[in-house]
């Protein structure tokens, strides 16, 4: 997203001040916290600190009303009070602090309530699909010329393509395209050609779809002879840069203490209203958590069956009655550490942009990683602590931080692996606004204190193809929707 500013002046104001305030020392998490609370500042400077849209619009404060969104002139045509709406950035940075579901996914902090997410692909060039030279290779439906199947890679009418092989990812035909073309463009030359509809071409995603022999002298990868080298023209790839508008969505929730409640509490110490932002700040913070895992979950679904098909990735456990030949409780959970690693691989398998590095899974399944923790018969690096309570986050296991979702079902087994990337390639992409923006008023009848509390953000589906960043599976006890994980029973 286009932000024109000094990143490393921003980041010396605001990190010491991030850091002494929420204990945050982490690199990446003071780098894009810092650009927020530069923004959220920015804003706070130029709002406006009433909700009223002109000054002593009434007699008096009044009942507590905000602006109308019907407007005539450019000024609503109902008029708010006089309270004061401010933005409160230390709670913004609590909400930042403390939502460990951006730790899950990069985090690009947003100028204003819409941006651009900009993000890059490298494809197989040297022309264009729609232009008179052709480019190397194409993607296309699976076409038929004439009356003969080129994706099944028979003599074709148009002997100008060469079928390679359909794509790993969304199962499209590959083509090489020959010298010469017989329609003024390769659209041209497939367009119309697919039986019931015309057939979208593009250019070949070199990440997703690896030409062997793009480099090399032929389609086998043999490389060239010197003179070979010398005499032939380089084959050209290009860079592509893409851009999403987002529009940023709203989380919002309220609450209010009775004047008695702000008395009687002070006598104990207690801060009531500081309190009911807390509370509000918690609600606030398992919303984002949930709906970013919510997000997780539905992508690694959809890669799974995408790669293999629904419930292929399951992992089934035997029950403890039927073990025999020395295996024992642990050895078999270990399978599960095991399954997480396969999950980190064939995310680096599908996505070509590297192996999965964090998993979430539920609170009998981290009892379970937690103890085996220390199991030896085939020892694997870990960090998980075995404290009472410490299992959000849980730890590490072979480079894969291991988080717990307390909200999820003791019998829920469902573990979601997934890999955070820079931001710029495909998965999901936290764009926040306005972690937090607070309202306080006076109820008029009560004169009892009341707190809104909002946050705005997007979470944007970024890249081709998002769901090869994540993978779910469910862990099940010889197919029982009832057995005990911790026994196998």
């Amino acid at each position: 997203m286009a932000n024109l500013i000094n990143e490393a002046e921003i980041r010396a104001t605001w990190a010491p001040i991030i850091e002494s305030a929420t204990g945050i020392n982490d690199a990446s998490k003071l780098a894009w916290m810092s650009e927020y609370c530069h923004n959220h500042k920015l804003y706070e400077d130029a709002s406006q600190m009433s909700v009223s849209t002109t000054a002593g619009n009434i007699f008096g404060m009044g009942a507590t009303l905000l602006p109308g969104n019907t407007f005539t002139n450019g000024m609503s045509t109902t008029k708010g009070s006089g309270d004061k709406s401010p933005s409160l950035l230390p709670l913004a940075m609590q909400v930042a602090a403390q939502t460990i579901g951006l730790d899950l996914v990069p985090v690009v902090p947003m100028a204003g309530p819409m941006g651009l997410l900009s993000y890059l692909d490298f494809v197989y060039e040297g022309g264009k699909v729609g232009g008179t030279i052709a480019p190397t290779y194409i993607k296309a439906d699976a076409v038929i010329a004439g009356t003969v199947d080129i994706a099944k890679g028979s003599p074709a009418t148009n002997a100008g393509y060469t079928y390679i092989g359909s794509s790993r990812i969304d199962g499209k035909s590959i083509f090489k395209v020959g010298a010469t073309l017989v329609g003024a463009t390769v659209a041209l030359d497939l367009n119309g050609v697919k039986a019931g509809a015309g057939a979208t071409v593009e250019l070949v995603k070199a990440l997703e779809d690896h030409i062997k022999g793009f480099a090399a002298k032929d389609i086998s990868g043999n490389p060239f002879s010197r003179e070979g080298g010398e005499q032939t023209p380089d084959k050209i790839m290009g860079l592509t840069l893409f851009s999403k508008s987002v529009t940023a969505e709203t989380f919002q929730v309220a609450a209010a203490v009775t004047r008695e409640q702000v008395q009687d509490l002070k006598q104990f110490g207690v801060d009531a209203v500081a309190q009911v932002e807390a509370v509000l700040t918690n609600e606030l913070t398992q919303g984002i958590n949930q709906y970013i895992l919510g997000r997780i979950r539905t992508l690694g679904a959809d890669n799974v069956t995408k790669a293999f098909s629904a419930n292929a990735f399951d992992l089934d456990l035997p029950l403890a009655a039927s073990l025999s030949g020395g295996e024992t409780l642990p050895s078999i959970h270990r399978r599960i550490l095991s399954q997480i690693l396969a999950a980190a691989n064939l995310i680096a398998n599908r996505g070509r942009r590297g192996a999965g590095n964090f998993a979430v899974c539920g609170p009998q399944t981290a009892t379970v990683l937690q103890s085996i923790a220390g199991f030896v018969a085939n020892p694997m690096a870990n960090t998980f602590a075995q404290a009472a309570g410490a299992i959000y986050p849980l730890g590490s296991v072979a480079g894969i931080n291991i988080y717990t979702d307390p909200t999820m079902n003791w019998y829920d087994y469902s573990i979601a692996v997934g890999r955070k990337g820079d931001g710029n390639g495909p998965g999901i992409v936290f764009m926040p606004y306005l972690m937090a923006e607070s309202v306080q008023a006076i109820a008029e009848g009560t004169m009892a204190p009341k707190v809104a509390v909002k946050s705005r953000f997007a979470l944007v589906d970024a890249g081709f193809h998002p769901e090869t960043q994540y993978v779910e599976f469910n862990v099940t006890i010889e197919g029982s929707a009832t057995a005990n994980l911790l026994t196998l029973a």
